[in-house]
């Protein structure tokens, strides 16, 4: 079966991270979103993939060169000026031939296991077009499900208002026939309308997904779903070429990459993953849930605790970073504090998208977006969002007259 990766999209929400990479190109628990996606499409017995890219495409398509000699066929098709997941989809429509059924999976979504092999079982059992749903948190974001008693689903409220809402949302995996393409067209690329059709036509099948799922829609979303890939690891893995050096302690489940260094006296607790080629500083401590990118450093005695640093960072000495996202080539100098959590333990509230939002979260850092340079000594409120590019001077309680 064919496969067809939606990684066009622009997430508004998703600020400081969205404007500088497609989503499926964040790194969590060591490996890309999209890495993520290809190894467990290959695992399901998928050869064929199409990756559908506009913003920041690029990036996506530099990564599928890197995965030319993994044993699968993978083809990228730029989706140009259209908009919508319809008008991406509509962009494959001469790589399926008639008759034909595809899988069609949305790039920004994380699973604990591979959804995609239990999509196909459904697929086989029904015969017919069949869509993923699962049972979230909260389901007022997202596409609300309706079904009967027999799986098959009655009716799909994309935007639910009020208290017009099922207790099943569409988690972002179909297998669709080929026939799709010609509703989609009669829908002017609109996805909704296409599945509604399909429901009220030809029907269309749940596959029921009960492990953990995440469509990352805000930024502190992003630990969410990092934590959700951690916790599903079952073994360690430390690279031959890593040097550890005398009384590092290792506890838990820990990934250490390729070129690794560790000085005498760091302290790493798992779940986390050190990427390649980074410099963890003497005692330093990793915590649990700590997802460290590709050539970063660690300077002495820093702790990181429950944070996504992406590739090519450096912390200075003494600094904390907890509950936080760094975005890639982020220069934070020394004796800087994240601050995660209010006086009161009241919840953080974030901005996003212009507006304040409440996370529901009484322990939430900051959000750094790429190539932001934070002077020595400075003290980052809960909940801060930097805009990539952005500097902020060091903080001197002194200064030279």
């Amino acid at each position: 079966m064919k496969a067809v990766i939606v990684a066009g999209g622009r997430a508004s929400k998703l600020v400081p991270f969205a404007e500088t990479r497609p989503i499926p190109m964040l790194r969590l628990a060591g490996k890309t979103l999209f890495d993520n996606s290809i190894d467990l499409l290959k695992k399901s017995g998928v050869s064929d993939v199409f990756v559908v890219v506009e913003h920041q495409k690029e990036k996506v398509i530099e990564r599928i060169g890197e995965h030319l000699d993994n044993g699968l066929n993978l083809h990228y098709v730029e989706q140009g000026k259209s908009r919508g997941i319809g008008n991406a989809i509509l962009k494959v429509k001469n790589k399926i031939s008639p008759g034909e059924y595809f899988l069609l999976i949305y790039g920004d979504t994380v699973t604990s296991a591979n959804i995609f092999s239990k999509i196909q079982q459904s697929f086989h059992s029904f015969k017919c077009p069949v869509a993923s749903i699962c049972l979230p948190t909260s389901n007022k974001m997202f596409g609300n499900v309706f079904l009967n008693a027999h799986m098959k689903i009655t009716k799909i409220i994309e935007k639910p208002k009020g208290n017009d809402l099922g207790n099943y949302v569409l988690s972002g995996a179909y297998i669709l026939p080929e026939s799709i393409f010609k509703t989609l067209e009669s829908t002017k690329g609109s996805m909704e309308k296409a599945l509604k059709k399909l429901v009220e036509g030809e029907g269309l099948m749940a596959s029921m997904w009960e492990d953990e799922w995440l469509d990352i829609v805000y930024p502190w979303e992003i630990l969410t779903a990092n934590k959700i890939l951690m916790d599903s690891w079952e073994n360690s893995s430390i690279a031959k070429s890593a040097v550890l050096e005398s009384n590092v302690t290792i506890s838990g489940t820990v990934m250490i990459e390729d070129d690794v260094v560790i000085k005498a006296g760091a302290i790493l607790e798992g779940p986390c993953t050190i990427g390649k080629g980074s410099y963890i500083g003497n005692n330093s401590l990793i915590r649990s849930y700590t997802s460290l990118g590709q050539n970063c450093s660690v300077g002495y005695g820093v702790e990181l605790k429950n944070c996504v640093v992406l590739d090519n960072t450096h912390i200075g000495r003494l600094s904390f970073i907890g509950d936080s996202v760094l975005g890639e080539n982020v220069d934070v100098g020394a004796g800087v504090m994240t601050v995660n959590r209010a006086i009161d333990w009241k919840p953080i509230g974030v901005k996003s998208d212009n507006k304040k939002i409440d996370t529901g979260k009484t322990k939430l850092g900051a959000f750094v977006g790429d190539n932001v340079v934070i002077g020595a000594g400075n003290t980052i409120q809960p909940g801060t969002v930097i805009p990539h590019e952005k500097t902020l001077p060091a903080c001197y309680s002194v200064k030279s007259k």
